[in-house]
């Protein structure tokens, strides 16, 4: 069977629900109780919120989990090039005659009830990790925490929270405590909380939800500690220190990021192996990933070509960061986003690190920001901007002027997965 079963079903739950998001957790547990509640025999639960740094995370405690010797189920989401890429079933993504039989079921069990994509989906994983055994589950939440599909675990071994910012700020509220409420949602009574780097107003919310639940709470700058020295990464606790080589994963947000997998590998009492494994090893496309092969690395053989699907202000002033610190070399931005995202506050602080923006649309994504718009925004903030019709004209018009450029493709994780299903 080839990948057009999974992508019709795919499809049919599309029409499932007028809208994309509706947060709510009744749906999900009417369809739980007609597939017999898969979400309660499932592999010990590590459930993972956040407003940035989430797939990272994940990404690092699976590598040490696995280093481990420990078989882990993980869901993720949103998908890049193919759906599957969201469920990995003991370390492999799941194969295509499982994820058409899942969906399937899911579809069956589900009748004529309203229900989005996102919740039918996640009900399929739950199904497909509950039959397959494991030692380890990675729920990643996919928007806000107490209203998520994830949120369905009455008991997890662990919950981690990973730096809370603005955004989806028409879902979740208009303030960072609000939104720290909706992330904090995933605490539960008694389990420990792992908190990565929070703004003091997040980091009160989190700690009053915790102790209400009373939740133990393993925070970033109380409990654990995590820093660069000498070109080395330092991890230190109440128990210990470990020194481990960087994060593999670019740019210097990722050592907090590490810091929070690392915390969790602590507290399950996992050794040296798991711990550099988790910063040695840890796979997350689209996170400041080179693009060093396929037909847009070959069209601009001397440019340095850079993807990254970050898309709010928090994930612009760490690509700003990195940006800073590269070796000295013309930079230009290939960039498109959705209309939903603050684009003045993605782009500001990547004025100061590009000598220009080619802006696009998203190919296929009704809510697009339109090229123009994107380009609007970046001229706002002091960025020399144009637009092009797709990202190979943009990146064929950067190189005819500077063929030894650093271009970077970003602002959406959907331009990215175009990007990656285009490069092959």
């Amino acid at each position: 069977m080839t990948a057009a079963g999974s992508d019709v079903i795919l499809q049919r739950m599309m029409a499932l629900h007028p809208k994309i998001i509706d947060l709510t957790l009744d749906r999900v547990w009417d369809l739980l109780a007609a597939l017999d509640n898969p979400q309660d025999r499932l592999p010990p639960v590590i459930h993972i919120a956040g407003t940035n740094g989430k797939g990272s995370t994940c990404a690092m405690i699976r590598a040490g989990l696995e280093a481990a010797g420990r078989r882990v189920h993980a869901y993720t989401s949103p998908h890049l090039a193919r759906f599957h890429e969201r469920i990995r079933l003991a370390g492999d993504l799941i194969g295509e005659d499982h994820l058409t039989a899942v969906l399937d079921e899911c579809y069956a069990a589900n009748g004529d009830r309203s229900i989005t994509y996102f919740e039918i989906t996640t009900c399929a994983a739950l199904l497909a990790f509950a039959r397959s055994p494991a030692d380890h589950t990675l729920l990643e939440v996919g928007l806000g925490g107490r209203l998520d599909a994830t949120n369905v675990i009455a008991r997890p071994e662990l919950t981690v929270i990973t730096p809370v910012s603005l955004d989806h700020q028409q879902y979740l509220g208009d303030t960072l405590e609000r939104i720290a409420a909706e992330k904090a949602g995933i605490i539960k009574r008694g389990v420990p909380v792992v908190v990565g780097p929070q703004e003091p107003a997040a980091m009160e919310v989190i700690e009053d939800v915790a102790a209400r639940h009373g939740a133990p709470v393993l925070a970033h700058g109380q409990h654990w500690h995590v820093f660069e020295e000498r070109g080395r990464l330092v991890y230190q606790d109440e128990t210990g220190l470990c020194d481990l080589p960087l994060p593999n994963l670019p740019g210097g947000h990722q050592i907090e990021n590490a810091g929070a997998a690392l915390a969790v590998l602590w507290h399950l009492g996992l050794g040296e192996a798991a711990h550099e494994a988790a910063v040695t090893r840890a796979e997350w496309p689209a996170r400041m990933q080179r693009l060093k092969t396929g037909p847009l690395a070959e069209a601009a053989p001397g440019a340095e070509i850079w993807l990254d699907g970050g898309h709010n202000a928090a994930a612009g002033r760490a690509l700003g960061a990195h940006l800073a610190r590269l070796p000295a070399r013309p930079t230009y931005l290939i960039c498109g986003m959705l209309n939903t995202k603050d684009v003045t506050g993605y782009l500001r602080p990547l004025a100061a690190q590009a000598h220009g923006l080619t802006a696009v649309s998203i190919p296929g994504e009704t809510n697009t920001l339109s090229a123009e718009d994107t380009a609007a925004a970046a001229g706002a903030v002091g960025l020399p901007a144009d637009t092009a019709e797709s990202v190979g004209a943009a990146l064929a018009r950067i190189v005819a002027q500077e063929s030894q450029a650093r271009v970077l493709i970003c602002g959406s994780l959907y331009l990215a997965g175009h990007v990656l299903r285009e490069n092959g």
